[in-house]
């Protein structure tokens, strides 16, 4: 079992930094794959980035902010981050961390436990 809570959203203006945090509980941290995923009002959840368990293994992100946000992972602090610059408009959304025990992914499926969510709001 792994509980999620997500940190550090909030209202930024464009081209802005944030950096969001999620700190799990449980034994078995670095066993799950992580991911970050987001949703805006009115539209599905979509996959943000994420993260294989070693952190080495490899990180995945999608078009819309590769090149933008980083994710990484410090499995002695049982934590993962999001690290998002140049903020733009279309990226504000609740942001949700999620666990894998399977592989890193951007299939929502592939996640079995998920945070509450942080908003993250970018004015123009």
């Amino acid at each position: 079992q792994v509980q999620l809570v997500e940190s550090g959203g909030g209202l930024v203006q464009a081209g802005g930094s944030l950096r969001l945090s999620c700190a799990a509980s449980g034994r078995t941290f670095s066993s799950y794959a992580m991911g970050w995923f987001r949703q805006a009002p009115g539209k599905e959840r979509e996959f943000v980035a994420a993260i294989s368990w070693s952190g080495g293994g490899g990180t995945y992100y999608a078009d819309s902010v590769k090149g933008r946000f980083t994710i990484s992972r410090d499995n002695a602090r049982k934590a993962v981050y999001l690290q998002m610059n140049s903020l733009k408009p279309e990226d504000t959304a609740v942001y949700y961390c999620a666990a894998s025990l399977t592989r890193a992914s951007g299939d929502t499926d592939e996640y079995a436990y998920w945070g509450q969510g942080t908003q993250v709001t970018v004015s123009s």
